[in-house]
């Protein structure tokens, strides 16, 4: 681009300098500045667009290991929940065969004094 900002400035000084000067070599560097400026906008949007594939695949692998995360912490709720139930009702039982215990050695020493 530089380049032809330098053709640009070579050609406009020979206009003024030169009357017999042909306008149509500003419009062949003008059809080059516009060749230019559409090579650089491809260029940009192919980076951009790279720039967006890669964060859409990026996002793609925090999403999977977020999932991953939430599979696992669901596995091991599931499995606390199912050790506390269990516990809970291995304490329920002896509860409740202490206090069955209890009635009964109340009972049998309310008969044995008589």
């Amino acid at each position: 681009m530089e380049d032809l900002f330098s053709q640009l400035s070579i050609i406009a000084n020979e206009a003024l300098d030169n009357e017999d000067f042909d306008p149509s070599r500003i419009e062949e560097l003008l059809l080059l500045f516009e060749q230019e400026a559409r090579a650089s906008l491809a260029a940009a949007e192919e980076e951009h667009m790279k720039a967006a594939r890669e964060a859409e695949a990026t996002m793609r692998e925090a999403e999977a290991e977020l999932d991953s995360l939430l599979d696992s912490s669901t596995q091991e709720f599931l499995r606390t929940s199912s050790a506390l139930a269990d516990a809970v009702s291995n304490a329920s039982e002896r509860y409740m065969d202490a206090a069955l215990a209890s009635a009964m050695a109340t009972m049998n020493a309310a008969f044995a004094d008589r």
